[in-house]
């Protein structure tokens, strides 16, 4: 697994989570849509710990840092 997420990247994600996280504990968002939104706010966070992103490999995509050799 090479890493295709990059630190802003991590940042905005987990930003998002945490956006939807108080949408769902202060009941702005309920039913169907809580559902979904939590569903991409756990995916977010785990891509965000992982560094790696499956829809970025997929389209051969990368905000990761080039690695200097």
């Amino acid at each position: 697994m090479k890493k295709n997420v990059g630190t802003a990247d991590k940042f905005i994600r987990v930003l998002l989570a945490i956006v939807i996280a108080i949408l769902y504990f202060t009941d702005v968002i309920s039913g169907t849509l809580a559902i979904i939104l939590g569903i991409i706010g756990v995916a977010l966070v785990i891509t965000s710990l992982f560094s790696f992103c499956p829809a970025y490999a997929v389209i051969k995509m990368s905000t990761a840092e080039k690695e200097a050799k």
